[in-house]
């Protein structure tokens, strides 16, 4: 079985999704990674403001539109741990990934309380597996920097239905190790957001860098070669590769992202399925 495809919102600087769906097909992309709502951080071809939460008719077109380009959301954001934030106040939300079709959802936590961290996922993994959606969280956010700090999550959770998502950029530039990686079970990787970056950080902020501007897989200095060599076959292997600096000088969204592809499918054949 080979690995689905996908292209995360992060390349589309608030693309609606309908148009997200749309280029994806085009791209022959069965998977896409997005939010319930647009970003807005930089949207330099003008899109609309949208919500996937307050407009219904915008969910029924998008499942419409899933349904017609045979394409799969992969992984729906925007969920998350929070100190004073009751876990069962995002079950609506849940609601609408599911509705919409989501096979899995990612998890953040924006505190530090560990005790906090462990509680919440714990809640919100049986939450979403009672809407027959998988959960995943990311290494690198909050108070998961590493992936021994991820583990502890996983023993606590001890759910199947709950695994990590590897974002290369994050992972690698906070100094996780190909040889971690090939020594964890194969079966707690649920989904891969693929880019490259350089070994030193090149802005003056590291999120400004991780928004706005990664690289091609394979054109920076990430062991991305070694790592996809490590992905089992089925896990969605999402491409999370925004281009500001080509966004700038006019190039569209689908000329940004193919060549990500191209670099992504090539290193895919190479690996054993």
């Amino acid at each position: 079985m080979a690995n689905p495809l996908g292209i995360e919102r992060l390349c589309l600087f608030g693309m609606p999704p309908t148009d997200h769906v749309r280029l994806a097909d085009d791209l022959d992309c069965r998977v896409i990674g997005i939010g319930l709502d647009a970003t807005q951080a930089y949207n330099p071809h003008g899109y609309a403001d949208w919500s996937l939460k307050r407009d219904p008719a915008l969910r029924k077109a998008m499942i419409k539109s899933l349904r017609e380009h045979d394409v799969t959301i992969g992984l729906c954001e925007g969920f998350g741990i929070a100190r004073g934030r009751a876990v069962c106040d995002q079950a609506a939300e849940l609601d609408m990934a599911a509705e919409l079709g989501a096979t899995r959802v990612n998890v953040v936590s924006i505190t530090r309380d560990m005790d906090c961290t462990l509680d919440g996922f714990a809640t919100l993994v049986e939450l979403a597996n009672e809407r027959g959606m998988e959960t995943v969280s990311e290494i690198g956010m909050g108070p998961i920097t590493t992936l021994e700090a991820a583990l502890e999550v996983v023993r606590f959770v001890d759910r199947p239905q709950f695994k990590l998502l590897f974002d290369t950029m994050h992972f690698f530039r906070l100094g996780g190790t190909i040889e971690e990686v090939a020594r964890l079970d194969p079966n707690l990787i649920g989904y891969v957001q693929l880019c490259d970056a350089p070994s030193e950080q090149r802005f003056a902020s590291y999120m400004e860098e991780a928004m706005h501007e990664r690289m091609v897989p394979g054109e920076g200095n990430l062991p991305i070669d070694e790592f996809v060599k490590l992905i089992p076959a089925g896990v969605p292997v999402s491409l999370e590769v925004p281009r500001r600096s080509l966004a700038e000088l006019g190039v569209d969204p689908r000329k940004r992202i193919e060549p990500c592809l191209e670099a992504a499918r090539a290193m895919l054949c190479k690996t054993p399925l």
